[in-house]
């Protein structure tokens, strides 16, 4: 499939880059460039493939990392928290789901859904401990956002951590808001 070279210009601002300095990565002229996009000049094949390996290495380039879509303002529990406390924190700042840690190391998730599935444990006394899921993946500040969105397809949160520390966590919602 060749590339559509009407929408040149459009790539190349979403790329936040000067007709110059695209035309540089493309290795072609900045003339060439203004003119294409200016609808004057009908490139050759060599040409366009040239402009779309620019654009694809360009793209790969200034892909989205973690550090720029994720929460910083975490909200964290503990295993030893009563559920009660927890179930407010729910509410009061309109999340579903919460990390677990302990001693500064995630070891867990506490969801709305593990509430309800679990609700026959439920009673005044109850810790978070009891109705705990698995720790969802653990991800670098500086993941992809590509990979970011492919694991968002299988879990509910991702946690972001920074040399052992939790600093943030991505949900689908931390990726439709950086569109």
């Amino acid at each position: 499939m060749v590339f559509d070279i009407t929408h040149l210009k459009k790539i190349r601002k979403q790329l936040d880059l000067t007709q110059y300095a695209f035309a540089k990565e493309a290795g072609i002229s900045q003339s060439m460039v203004a003119k294409i996009e200016s609808g004057k000049l009908d490139p050759t094949y060599s040409y366009i493939k040239k402009i779309e390996k620019a654009i694809e290495n360009l793209s790969k380039n200034h892909e989205k990392e973690a550090k720029e879509i994720m929460c910083k303002e975490v909200i964290i529990a503990n295993k030893k928290d009563n559920i009660k406390d927890v179930v407010k924190l729910f509410q009061k700042h309109s999340i579903s789901q919460i990390p677990v840690v302990e001693k500064n190391q995630v070891i867990g998730l506490l969801t709305e859904s593990s509430l309800l599935d679990n609700m026959e444990k439920y009673n005044e006394k109850s810790l978070v401990e009891d109705f705990i899921e698995e720790s969802p993946p653990i991800i670098t500040k500086n993941t992809k956002i590509m990979a970011v969105t492919s694991l968002l397809k299988f879990y509910p949160i991702l946690i972001v951590q920074d040399f052992g520390k939790l600093i943030g966590v991505i949900t689908k919602t931390d990726i439709i808001k950086s569109l």
